[in-house]
């Protein structure tokens, strides 16, 4: 539930980054290559699950959803940030690292300017 004007901007930037978070994770699945021997569906699955079980609260704008969404980013920023410096800067983990801080900087901003009034 939106309480104010902030929280509706708060959660549609953090639709868009979410939404990001998902094509970075994708793309990066089939670009540059896949990994041979691995399934591609059994890699989705394992990049994709876990994020994709907070769609309804992050379309919603459900303040318990953003807290364990907040969680959750966690790791896949700790993974961007080690996939970034083990290829040396590659494009695809700097872009998921930089995604991942602002999905989570947002969706805590949102917690924040989301709050139920008291009366």
């Amino acid at each position: 539930m939106l309480h104010n004007d902030k929280a509706k901007t708060t959660a549609r930037l953090t639709i868009a980054l979410y939404l990001g978070v998902l094509a970075t994770l994708l793309i990066t699945t089939f670009y540059p290559a896949p990994v041979e021997g691995v399934s591609l569906t059994l890699m989705l699955s394992v990049k994709l699950l876990p994020l994709l079980a907070f769609a309804v609260p992050v379309f919603r704008g459900h303040n318990r959803g953003y807290i364990w969404l907040g969680f959750v980013v966690i790791f896949y920023f700790t993974q961007g940030v080690v996939s970034a410096w083990l290829s040396q800067g590659a494009v695809g983990p700097v872009i998921l690292t930089i995604l991942t801080f602002l999905l989570f900087s947002v969706a805590m901003v949102h917690l924040k300017v989301n709050r139920p009034v008291a009366h």
